[in-house]
């Protein structure tokens, strides 16, 4: 059983996003063992990029601060090393395509495995070019993450068919960020996706409120991603934000479980 599968075997999946460096690599790794402790059942880590195009005005700041401190990619593994010395946790790199492609597409998953990353999402990366990288992923036993866009039913079961890990639904169409309203109709997509294949489907993109975290649980979903609202707590408090952080983790965990 892989480290991902593990975090959805005792019900609902809380996944927790933070962009790596922000606001500095020691406090990233203190934030993502606080993560855990709160609750978290998987850490998404963004490797911070000069062009990141799906994401909103929120975590493209926080790629922005991560720069500015220094932050490289080697950096990040040097990070997910350290943290995995302590703990066991689903860790799941977001990273665009370019930082891949510069570091070499087998050094990059070979690294992955050493550290102990299991697995990747890549917003800009197409379906129809996942072949590229599929041989080297599947080499080091990294998981390719699907995304999944309100799209066609017959687009939305092929990419479920082919997913490994966990699948990424995006709830709306658009960038990152908290939404007040999401008007998708998940619980047919999930449905959808769900009469293909057994993957668990986690949904993302502007999700902030333990309502919205539990509407999704109850719209079939195995689990929730939060990104724009724990960076927020990032941009509000910077180095003092792990009980604010802890705090949010818990209730949106609580959220979920009942």
């Amino acid at each position: 059983m892989s480290k991902i599968e593990n975090a959805f075997q005792n019900g609902s999946a809380f996944i927790g996003f933070l962009t790596a460096g922000d606001p500095n690599l020691s406090k990233t790794e203190d934030y993502v063992l606080a993560m855990a402790d709160a609750g978290a059942d998987l850490i998404e880590l963004g490797i911070p990029f000069s062009d990141p195009v799906a994401e909103g005005k929120v975590i493209e700041a926080a790629n922005v601060r991560a720069l500015k401190a220094g932050t490289t990619l080697s950096k990040v593994f040097d990070l997910v090393e350290r943290v995995r010395s302590k703990t066991q946790i689903p860790l799941v790199f977001l990273s665009y395509l370019n930082p891949i492609f510069c570091f070499g597409y087998d050094a990059f998953f070979q690294r992955c495995a050493q550290v102990g990353v299991d697995g990747i999402i890549i917003p800009d990366l197409p379906y129809e070019e996942r072949d590229e990288l599929l041989p080297f992923a599947q080499r080091h036993q990294v998981h390719i993450i699907s995304m999944i866009a309100p799209t066609s039913e017959a687009r939305i079961k092929r990419l479920a068919q082919d997913a490994s890990g966990f699948i990424y639904l995006v709830s709306s169409m658009g960038v990152t960020g908290v939404r007040e309203k999401i008007t998708t109709d998940l619980a047919s997509m999930i449905q959808t996706i769900q009469s293909v294949t057994d993957v668990p489907v986690c949904v993302g993109f502007g999700i902030a409120t333990p309502e919205q975290a539990k509407t999704m649980v109850q719209s079939g979903a195995n689990g929730v991603i939060v990104g724009s609202a724990i960076v927020k707590i990032m941009e509000a408090y910077g180095e003092q934000a792990e009980p604010y952080l802890r705090d949010y983790v818990n209730h949106m965990k609580a959220s979920i479980q009942a």
